[in-house]
């Protein structure tokens, strides 16, 4: 157990984060789970996953803050002494929805912080750690998985800043692939659909009526499932040759139809 891998995903209590968690547990995985949220509020979350992986700890800290972002790699670094993995999952729509005409620098920033900026510099963190352990002689498993959004493609003018800081993780994923291929860690980007999720929550009438209509081919929500099992694939060597690609995990929600 204790040379199992061991994968960081952040925001991964919840949501997508957790369909992604409990698919690595299963691979046999130790997990080292980030979240906003009070530790206290994430017990019945790591109780499942202590049911499907070797061992789980709860590391608490915003990916926005380059404080927390070294807590975060330290808590794994005390926990487990190894990094294999980091899924950088954690990230926040637009506050508000706004329209652009209506954009508020604040929400940007923010957005900025913890979509973009967050995980550019925790990759930085974790990749050259994972570069000190290669030099150290540890036989690792590396990769590195950036979590977009099919919004990425698809405009939403009342998400800009969440629309622009997806596509942007498209640029960081290539940036990552090409930096860190001398050293044999692949970077891919992973981009879900519509997901069914807290982030969805609040529009689920409007999905469910588009996907009567005919939005995806497969004619159903995306799960964290769905997303977890794809994550799992490539972080475990099953796709392999393909660093710095993007998996689309949305049913079929970018094929063009007459």
């Amino acid at each position: 157990m204790s040379e199992s891998p061991v994968a960081l995903i952040t925001g991964g209590a919840r949501g997508i984060g957790l369909g992604i968690a409990e698919c690595l547990g299963l691979a046999g995985y130790r997990l080292a789970i980030n979240g906003v949220r009070p530790k206290e509020q994430t017990t019945e979350s790591l109780a499942a996953l202590r049911e499907v992986s070797p061992a789980v700890v709860y590391c608490r800290g915003d990916v926005s803050s380059a404080a927390d972002r070294e807590s975060i790699v330290e808590t794994v670094r005390s926990e487990f002494g190894r990094l294999d993995v980091l899924i950088n999952n954690a990230g926040i729509t637009s506050p508000g929805r706004k329209d652009i005409l209506e954009a508020e620098e604040e929400s940007f920033d923010r957005v900025f912080g913890v979509n973009l900026k967050g995980p550019f510099f925790l990759t930085k963190l974790c990749a050259n750690w994972v570069i000190e352990q290669q030099k150290a002689g540890i036989e690792l498993s590396p990769a590195i998985v950036n979590i977009s959004s099919i919004s990425a493609e698809f405009v939403s003018v009342n998400r800009g800043d969440y629309c622009l800081s997806k596509a942007a993780t498209g640029m960081a994923t290539r940036l990552w692939a090409a930096r860190l291929a001398e050293f044999g860690i692949p970077v891919y980007e992973v981009q879900p659909g519509v997901i069914r999720s807290d982030m969805t929550s609040g529009v689920t009438e409007k999905y469910d009526r588009l996907i009567a209509e005919g939005l995806t081919l497969e004619p159903r929500w995306g799960t964290a499932a769905d997303v977890g099992k794809a994550v799992s694939a490539l972080v475990r060597g099953e796709i392999p040759y393909a660093t710095g690609q993007v998996l689309y995990i949305d049913g079929g929600m970018r094929i063009r139809r007459l």
